[in-house]
């Protein structure tokens, strides 16, 4: 029974301990990913801007639900695994510049990412850049500690160009 009360005791510091580096680490971050993709400029802003096709190609996306636009842009909901983020494009400026915001204040994170298209030889250099926010002291520990402030922009990054290779969808 002893061994039990000092799993309890290990856990509770263990637990202390990542909420308190998690409060003492900044609530902004800002990161950027730069890449080559091999289809033009026009192409690649088109595809990230239709958010309808975003299933046809993004493995982590089981669902797009589209919202009313906002401001004449769109606003959708992307369905994850595990979570739902309500996103709106607030500047679109074709073909090179796209800004996302996540609109749902009461998530544990929130921020932009802006997408710079511009072009390179054999297709468009884009850039992405987070501009995020974690608000949840025990989910900032893990976002900087654990899986990383870019792992999201990676994986994005991985599956356009997973898609780009076999031709994106239409």
């Amino acid at each position: 029974m002893q061994w039990i009360l000092w799993i309890v005791v290990v856990l509770a510091v263990v637990g202390g301990l990542v909420a308190l580096i998690g409060s003492r680490l900044p609530v902004a971050h800002s990161v950027t990913r730069t890449v080559t993709i091999p289809i033009a400029p026009d192409a690649l802003y088109a595809t990230l801007s239709d958010v309808d096709r975003y299933a046809a190609w993004r493995t982590d996306v089981k669902k797009i639900e589209r919202l009313p636009d906002r401001d004449g842009m769109p606003a959708w909901i992307e369905h994850l695994s595990s979570d739902k983020i309500p996103l709106a494009f607030e500047r679109m400026d074709r073909p090179s510049l796209l800004v996302a915001r996540i609109t749902d204040p009461n998530l544990p994170f929130g921020g932009t990412w802006t997408y710079r298209v511009a072009p390179v030889q054999g297709g468009s250099q884009l850039s992405i850049t987070e501009d995020g926010e974690v608000y949840n002291v025990m989910f900032r520990f893990m976002a900087r500690f654990i899986f990383g402030h870019t792992a999201t922009i990676d994986r994005f990054v991985r599956q356009l160009q997973a898609a780009a290779a076999r031709g994106i969808p239409k």
